[in-house]
């Protein structure tokens, strides 16, 4: 059987509550008691809470595994199969030609969470193969690694490099994520 307040409850109320103004223009809720005026003795004879909740640990989203380009951790091995060799449909596609790294992080981005919020599933993204070298182009050797940062990296399941008739080396298929 539960009892009302007690003293010591009171005593916690005046305490916690002390030097707490009601916002302008509101009124104290008549069922809550009104501070009243402590004096020195009254606040320093409030009671600590016994038991403190624990602290709460903070809460992270899981640690992702880190996407390699043409393996699929988790997914079916028939559906990266089918991403690896093409023959999935591909529902948008995004160039980034001829923009700078930082517009085409930008354009990756808004790209990856508007096809997902359409609920799209398999996406080509063009790179470019860059200059002629062994490192490729800059948004070649880029593209991979913002896959891997936020937020993109909680919207893909998995990659893997185009074939010739999409692109090859300068175009990545993604498979995305279902809408959350």
């Amino acid at each position: 059987m539960m009892s009302g307040p007690d003293e010591t409850d009171d005593r916690l109320w005046r305490a916690v509550t002390e030097g707490v103004a009601p916002l302008k223009g509101k009124r104290p809720s008549p069922s809550q008691p009104r501070p009243a005026a402590a004096e020195p003795s009254r606040r320093a004879a409030a009671a600590p809470l016994a038991n403190p909740p624990p602290p709460q640990p903070e809460k992270r989203p899981p640690t992702l595994p880190p996407l390699v380009m043409g393996q699929g951790a988790g997914i079916d091995k028939r559906r990266v199969q089918r991403l690896k060799r093409g023959q999935l449909d591909i529902e948008a596609r995004l160039d980034l030609h001829g923009l700078t790294q930082k517009q085409a992080h930008a354009r990756l981005d808004g790209f990856l969470a508007s096809a997902q919020d359409r609920g799209l599933r398999c996406v080509l993204v063009i790179t470019g193969k860059g200059r002629v070298s062994q490192e490729g182009g800059a948004l070649r050797r880029l593209v991979p690694r913002w896959l891997n940062g936020p937020p993109c990296r909680e919207r893909v399941l998995t990659m893997s490099q185009a074939q010739p008739k999409d692109g090859g080396g300068g175009a990545i298929y993604l498979l995305l994520k279902r809408r959350r």
